[in-house]
């Protein structure tokens, strides 16, 4: 089966003499060119518009829209439409304007067949030139956009993967503490409400989400007997304990997408006073997000159950880290802290319960008891100093919990 020719190209000529469109579009047709005609600019522009024109040849000089108002409006609807501008003898110097201004060629009136005819093929094939580097680019710019998808769901996959095994190893972390309640998810999600609440976003909420998670990470190098000791540690004990910190940070500090949060790890024992460790930094020598960590770690130490005592109420431990704002903590953020308000600090508690699958019942009755509880508060003069001078909401508070923050002014 012989193969279809192609179709000839379709020409436009532009002239308000009717001579000279008429013996160059017979010229064209006979040399096997599509020529369609128009007599004056407005009228091209419309012609052209119909169906797609490759090229266009127009007169220059035209009454009323002249040819440049046509080339200017063809570069704007048309761009791919080529276009010959045709002039009178001492009209040179507007010709190499439309050269500037687009056009492909020119020729002097009349033309001659040969030169028309050669300016043609160099117009058409410039134009095909310009279509396949066109086509080229719209294809080089979608397999762009393809692989720069990819790219993007593979490192969405590897920040996955990095965070499901920080994950892993704080659970591991919880589970050898006896931790309960994934206690470091908790502190991560009261440590991003209070930073968005202070207007941080993007990759610096997630750093700091990051480095509250990993704040106890360096507790692994520390002994057991002295980690998990049920009664209060001695002073050689506590210097063991105080090492955390450091440990922690040496474990992580030259992974590059942990910097930051090594540097959080490092000062979230840290107090805004300068009376915490282990560099005795003060105010804002104490890296944002520590300072914002130290508060939502005080809160879930304080309203978390353990084994040897019953966490105090939400509003108890407001109360406590309000009082203890311009000491302990940075009073910027116990302000976008109170901001958040006891409903909203509960609702992020019950909201992590709920990530983890727990019967809607269960929910209803810790929802319950934690109203009760904050009601009870209400008439409980609870807040007053024990005779150590540390509040009653902290008492009974042992070794591994006191090296967390309860707000008691003392160690941790």
């Amino acid at each position: 089966m012989e193969a279809i020719p192609p179709a000839p190209p379709r020409i436009l000529i532009v002239d308000d003499d009717d001579s000279v469109r008429d013996v160059i579009s017979v010229l064209l047709r006979e040399e096997g060119y599509n020529c369609v005609v128009a007599s004056g600019a407005e009228m091209a522009l419309d012609v052209a518009g119909e169906e797609d024109t490759p090229l266009v040849i127009s007169d220059m000089k035209m009454p009323g829209k002249d040819g440049l108002w046509l080339l200017e409006n063809l570069r704007e609807r048309l761009p791919d439409t080529s276009v010959i501008m045709l002039t009178g003898y001492g009209d040179t110097e507007s010709a190499v304007d439309c050269l500037r201004r687009g056009a492909v060629d020119y020729l002097l009136k009349p033309p001659k067949l040969t030169d028309l005819i050669r300016a043609i093929e160099r117009a058409l094939a410039k134009r095909r030139i310009e279509m396949a580097r066109k086509r080229y680019q719209k294809k080089l710019e979608r397999k762009v956009r393809d692989r720069t998808a990819e790219l993007r769901n593979a490192l969405r996959d590897i920040a996955n993967t990095y965070q499901n095994t920080l994950l892993a190893l704080v659970a591991a972390l919880d589970a050898r503490e006896h931790e309960t309640s994934d206690h470091s998810q908790r502190v991560v999600s009261y440590t991003s409400a209070i930073a968005n609440r202070m207007g941080i976003q993007g990759k610096e909420l997630e750093e700091i989400g990051r480095g509250a998670l990993l704040h106890d990470i360096g507790k692994i190098g520390v002994p057991d007997a002295v980690l998990l000791k049920p009664g209060k540690l001695t002073p050689d004990e506590w210097m063991e304990m105080r090492k955390h910190p450091e440990i922690g940070f040496q474990m992580i500090q030259n992974i590059p997408f942990l910097d930051t949060p090594a540097s959080i790890v490092l000062s979230h024992q840290e107090r805004w006073d300068g009376a915490g460790y282990p560099r005795n930094l003060q105010r804002h020598e104490i890296h944002i997000g520590a300072r914002i960590f130290a508060v939502a770690d005080t809160l879930d130490a304080m309203t978390s159950d353990r084994p040897y005592r019953k966490g105090t109420s939400f509003a108890n431990a407001i109360q406590e880290i309000r009082r203890c704002a311009n000491t302990q903590f940075d009073p910027e953020v116990v302000r976008a802290f109170l901001d958040i308000g006891e409903e909203g600090l509960i609702r992020i508690k019950e909201e992590m319960k709920l990530k983890k699958g727990l019967p809607q019942a269960e929910l209803e009755a810790t929802e319950a008891e934690a109203e009760l509880a904050r009601l009870t508060d209400l008439d409980d003069d609870s807040d007053a100093p024990s005779p150590a001078g540390r509040p009653a909401a902290t008492e009974g508070v042992e070794a591994k919990d006191v090296v967390k923050r309860s707000a008691t002014g003392s160690e941790g």
